[in-house]
């Protein structure tokens, strides 16, 4: 009778989903790191430990204005780390004590949010899925379900389009190319209901003014495993044929520059893998094609990442070079730091050329777009935070950063409309 009990209890503890995935990887006691990285050898050192992905996972990679770099360490390595900044003489400091304390955190009761899909907490992709159903059945006659394509274990990349008149310009926002950022697919669904449920008179504007393809969860395969498998696995989930690194960065896969300037790894255990080849991974050459397809349909293209609070614009592939536009593109970003700034969170942005204001990367979907599509407005938004919490924002802030991306979009898409973009 007492084991019947007892099987009883874990059954329904696990259907309120009290317990965890007992094969879920644990990051107990790993540790993140900010270094202060003053030359190239010292940044060389940290780029060769950055490669060791199951010893090692750069957070945040070389930032060429703050000259930092986020890495976080499993504590087996620790001695030998702490031995590597010695002798580099790499100053840290400890930003995040241990990770799966956070990701513990992160986890809330099963009530929340029980009865309707709210923003208290992060949602699996199955939700995500059941709510967008919800929606396109709700707003019939405004929404309307696009297809990019399928990913490498078949799952449909989904997207919702907002129209509510014709001849409308287009905004199309991609998020979650990163898996493990889910405060992009939080706040994309908000900015969704928002768009459909607001009674404020600007967002009724912004939501009759514009045609709005947004696509909530992008790299379905990779955010399914970061729920069921692995809390911090950003890339897809395609095999390497001559590797056991499974997997490619999504945001370095795109035709536009690709593995160029060391703005990608060639390495497929890196995190920043670009793939063999661009469009070597069928989420990313499946939204090109489609993009390819429907490119007179929109003019304007955001991507939704974490984390650093910055507004990043093309190009990604150098640092000395800037768009004929980049005088307006600056006048756009300027609009929206200072309105997410005059909130009373007071959250600080930094907004420039994604080579200049942060790092080399190329082959993503926003340079992609604004030189192969030959749009003029195409933006990388980071969302919070700084460090402190990094990929494992806790889900009191969903809200508070979908409120500052709101009055940022608001602001941006203002100024690009008086610039004569829109």
């Amino acid at each position: 009778m007492r084991l019947l009990w007892l099987l009883l209890t874990v059954v329904a503890l696990a259907s309120a989903g009290v317990l965890q995935d007992s094969t879920m990887k644990r990051y107990d006691n790993f540790k993140v790191y900010k270094l202060n990285i003053q030359n190239k050898i010292q940044l060389a050192a940290i780029e060769k430990l950055g490669e060791l992905t199951k010893k090692y996972n750069v957070w945040r990679d070389y930032d060429r204005n703050t000259k930092q770099v986020d890495i976080m360490v499993n504590p087996e390595e620790m001695p030998y780390f702490q031995q590597l900044l010695k002798l580099n003489n790499i100053t840290s400091e400890v930003m995040v004590e241990n990770v799966q304390a956070l990701i513990d955190e992160e986890q809330v009761t099963a009530t929340a949010d029980s009865t309707t899909f709210g923003w208290t907490k992060y949602y699996e992709l199955e939700e995500i899925q059941a709510w967008l159903d919800e929606v396109l059945a709700n707003y019939p006659t405004v929404t309307e379900e696009f297809i990019v394509g399928q990913s490498y274990e078949g799952r449909t990349i989904r997207g919702i389009k907002i129209s509510h008149k014709t001849g409308n310009p287009g905004i199309f926002i991609e998020s979650n190319i990163h898996a493990r950022e889910w405060i992009t697919s939080a706040s994309a669904t908000w900015f969704i209901n928002e768009l459909l449920t607001s009674e404020e008179p600007d967002v009724r504007n912004l939501a009759d003014s514009y045609d709005w393809y947004i696509i909530p969860v992008f790299n379905v395969d990779g955010f399914e495993y970061s729920h069921r498998k692995d809390r911090m696995w950003r890339k897809t989930r395609q095999p390497h044929a001559t590797n056991d690194c499974v997997g490619a960065d999504a945001n370095r896969n795109f035709d536009s520059h690709w593995l160029e300037s060391n703005g990608a790894s060639s390495n497929p255990c890196s995190e920043t893998f670009a793939g063999d080849q661009p469009g070597s991974e069928p989420e990313a050459k499946a939204l090109t094609e489609f993009l390819t397809a429907n490119q007179d349909k929109f003019d304007a293209y955001f991507s939704f990442h974490s984390y650093g609070q910055y507004l990043l614009s093309p190009y990604g592939h150098t640092a000395t070079e800037f768009p004929d536009n980049y005088d307006d593109i600056l006048a756009m970003g300027k609009a929206f730091a200072d309105a997410i700034e005059a909130l009373p969170y007071g959250t600080a942005y930094r907004y420039g050329s994604t080579a200049f204001v942060l790092y080399v990367a190329t082959g993503t979907s926003v340079d992609w777009v604004f030189n192969e599509l030959d749009k003029k407005i195409g933006f990388t938004i980071e969302y919070r935070d700084t460090g402190r919490y990094g990929f494992i924002l806790p889900p009191v802030q969903i809200i508070p950063n979908c409120e500052e991306l709101l009055v940022g979009m608001l602001a941006l898409i203002e100024q690009a409309k008086a610039l004569g973009y829109l």
